[in-house]
């Protein structure tokens, strides 16, 4: 298992205040938008990201950050094994991702995922 990417998500009631900060001014491209999620990136496919969303989607919390692995099966299983509490998912989202969510001992809420195929 490999993590492909991580994103920073910053819960904001208005996610498309960031369009002209970081669209226009930074010059990041909107790589994904959502309406109650937006994600900048330096390039689209480029691992370098932040998104900004008033929800973490269907009914869940805004996630501190979202990983994208390789193997979530794999992954998932190494978390129940290790007795990491589960607190969403797995879970195939309308919007092409598998998912579960955990917290890392520090309390953050972690959005663990990979491209639906």
């Amino acid at each position: 298992m490999s993590v492909k990417r991580i994103v920073a998500n910053i819960a904001t009631d208005c996610p498309g205040d960031a369009d002209s900060f970081y669209g226009d001014i930074l010059g990041l491209v909107k790589v994904m938008d959502q309406g109650w999620i937006s994600t900048f990136a330096t390039a689209p496919g480029s691992p370098q990201q932040v998104s900004f969303a008033s929800g973490g989607g269907s009914g869940t919390g805004v996630p501190d950050l979202s990983i994208e692995v390789d193997d979530l099966d794999g992954l998932y299983q190494r978390m129940v094994e290790a007795g990491v509490k589960i607190e969403y998912g797995p879970v195939r989202e309308p919007w092409g991702v598998r998912r579960f969510h955990v917290r890392d001992p520090f309390g953050r809420l972690l959005n663990i995922l990979s491209h639906a195929d």
